[in-house]
């Protein structure tokens, strides 16, 4: 598209140096209720990419909506070149309902790009490729982990991709994981398109965590100046080389009862270390759940009352394990001293 024309969405034309919020028709509850997928589109005055910044797919991750808030603030923006095209929320039922699946129990990141004449989560998915996906030239989705885990702030991405992969870097984090491509995701799907797409993963659902908001509006800004978006800026402390797992191993419980970790996110672990227990409320017995690889945790079960073959712990392989522990905890220091992790100071805050 040429920068020099209007950006048409759910009917209403965007132009260069316009901002507007929009609202996509979306979907019915079944009382006939009207679902709009609220949207905000932001254009620079001169060329540039088309940027899509897109939260709740799964409607219980939450993270990605306050994320996207921030970032809207940011007065950053008033040097933008290109588009900006803001979704918060994009699973409308599953946002409503507190819950990662349409009310068909579909994951709508099963969907793409879906049709017009299937299931709830295939004409969302259809119009949302319609709508949206069709005018980018650049994607990052934003996601926590699943109900009771806890991903360590990551970038997951298919690196065999060049151009997925300079984003991926730029997004300005310590953990870079090498992810295939699942089949009718967005990531898969708009990248048979050709638009290169990354996955921020960071948190819990039903949660809010203050350091994967500020980590994750940071990499946006980082990576909208690494595709140029943006003005370079001066180099930030919070900004790091990445270190990319070649892999990754979880840990399942050997058996039912009481799970005790004694370990957290971002920890080293050696092969046959001890990563926690599992032990039952009526006898004093405890049973070890060891490491079976050497690696950093990069998710963890929050919930203590495991069934067998249950995930616990994802253990992600790196060919410097000890490096990664080191610039985590670095990363991590950090982002608490950010302006940003203020939230109550973060509006037109200028990421010069």
């Amino acid at each position: 598209m040429d920068h020099s024309e209007a950006l048409l969405i759910a009917g209403t034309a965007v132009m260069p140096g316009e901002r507007r919020q929009l609202a996509l028709p979306a979907a019915q509850l079944f009382t006939q209720t009207p679902l709009e997928m609220p949207v905000e589109v932001i254009r620079g005055k001169k060329p540039g990419p088309v940027l899509l910044v897109c939260g709740a797919i799964h409607g219980n991750e939450l993270n990605g909506v306050e994320i996207i808030r921030r970032l809207r603030t940011l007065a950053t923006l008033k040097r933008l070149r290109g588009t900006l095209i803001l979704v918060p929320v994009v699973n409308l039922h599953g946002y409503i309902n507190k819950s990662r699946y349409l009310p068909d129990r579909r994951d709508l990141n099963r969907c793409f790009p879906g049709s017009p004449a299937g299931s709830v989560g295939s004409r969302i998915a259809n119009l949302f490729f319609d709508e949206i996906v069709s005018h980018c030239t650049h994607i990052i989705d934003l996601h926590t982990a699943a109900v009771h885990r806890d991903n360590l702030p990551q970038i997951r991405a298919d690196l065999s991709n060049d151009a997925v992969a300079d984003m991926a870097a730029g997004f300005g984090i310590p953990v870079i994981v090498n992810a295939g491509l699942i089949e009718r995701s967005l990531r898969c799907e708009a990248g048979n398109m050709g638009i290169p797409v990354i996955t921020y993963e960071a948190g819990e659902a039903l949660r809010l965590s203050e350091r994967a908001i500020v980590t994750g509006v940071r990499g946006i800004v980082s990576t909208m100046r690494s595709i140029r978006m943006l003005p370079a800026g001066r180099p930030r402390a919070t900004t790091m080389a990445p270190n990319i797992a070649i892999g990754a191993r979880w840990h399942r419980a050997p058996e039912d009862g009481v799970f005790r970790p004694l370990i957290d996110l971002g920890a080293k672990v050696r092969k046959g270390d001890t990563l926690g227990f599992i032990s039952s409320a009526f006898n004093s017995n405890e049973t070890a759940v060891e490491a079976r690889v050497t690696g950093v945790v990069v998710g963890i079960n929050r919930l203590p009352l495991v069934n067998e073959g249950e995930a616990l712990f994802n253990v992600g392989i790196f060919e410097a394990a000890d490096d990664v522990e080191e610039d985590i905890s670095l990363h991590a220091d950090r982002i608490e001293d950010d302006p940003l992790f203020e939230p109550d100071t973060v509006a037109d805050i200028d990421l010069a």
